[in-house]
């Protein structure tokens, strides 16, 4: 087991994670978490000092949101993603989400780059919280049960699947938009109402409630105009996301746009996920 890693910027998952490898006996160095109620890591004045200790660096997941600073609400400064390039130097880096640019300026210098979400263990575990969160976010946001409300969840991968599943035992009416035969005799084999996604017009005004999954934008002005106008919109997908945000608001529509909700209801847990991926990675090196 490495004795020496790097956590650079994140939010409460990489927080609470710090404090779980220093119980496990190692030694971590920390630059972007000074802020944080509680850092049991060592902390470095430096990004170029907190890198330079370890062979591992563990940056945000996911990475970032704009393509030019890591996501470090914690850190009293801005991050920039091209400071943690040049000095990564014979290190190997774990982040999550990580765009193709940024992917492609870090082989261009022969890092060693791992993505954690395309671990499918993180992925799947990711998806319970997401699933949780979603549906807290739903709770709150109507002024009705979910139990006996018409709800369609669009997309049937990871999220969607556990979504659904959980919606279902609420005992929400679940629908599911998806477009592959195989994704559709799923979620008809589930119990759940298929709906391919030629011929999602034809119901939207049918919903209460709307959650998205899809990573590009399936809900635009033409369809949004048929929802109905109480209907809650959540978007789970990361930018651009799968609904107009313009167009919602031009329509006035009631809409959340829910990103990284592991590390907003479940830091605990989902800190918990990520070390159990990254021991998993320590032994695949």
């Amino acid at each position: 087991m490495l004795n020496k890693i790097s956590v650079i910027g994140g939010d409460l998952r990489l927080v609470t994670l710090v404090e779980m490898l220093k119980k496990d006996g190692i030694f971590v160095y920390t630059y972007g978490l000074e802020k944080a109620e509680n850092n049991f890591g060592i902390v470095c004045n430096t990004l170029e000092e907190a890198i330079k200790n370890s062979e591992i660096v563990i940056a945000p997941i996911p990475l970032s949101s704009n393509g030019e600073t890591i996501n470090a609400p914690f850190s009293k400064n801005e991050i920039l993603i091209k400071d943690i390039i040049k000095n990564l130097e014979d290190k190997t880096f774990i982040a999550g989400a990580i765009r193709q640019d940024t992917l492609k300026s870090l082989e261009e210098k022969n890092i060693q780059v791992i993505d954690m979400l395309k671990r499918e263990e993180l992925a799947v575990l990711n998806a319970i919280s997401t699933a949780e969160g979603a549906i807290q976010i739903a709770i709150e946001q109507t002024a009705r049960t979910l139990h006996r409300s018409n709800v369609l969840v669009m997309g049937f991968g990871r999220i969607g699947k556990v979504l659904s599943h959980m919606l279902q035992g609420i005992g929400a009416n679940v629908s599911c938009e998806a477009r592959k035969p195989a994704d559709l005799a799923w979620i008809k084999a589930y119990g759940y109402n298929p709906i391919h996604l030629n011929n999602l017009d034809e119901h939207l005004n049918e919903f209460d409630i709307i959650i998205n999954t899809i990573p590009f934008v399936v809900l635009n002005e033409t369809n949004l105009s048929k929802v109905k106008k109480d209907c809650l919109l959540i978007d789970l997908a990361s930018n651009p996301g799968g609904i107009d945000k313009k167009e919602v608001k031009k329509q006035n529509l009631k809409f959340v746009w829910a990103l990284s909700i592991p590390g907003k209801v479940a830091p605990v847990t989902s800190a918990e996920y990520i070390k159990d991926t990254l021991y998993n990675i320590f032994k695949e090196m």
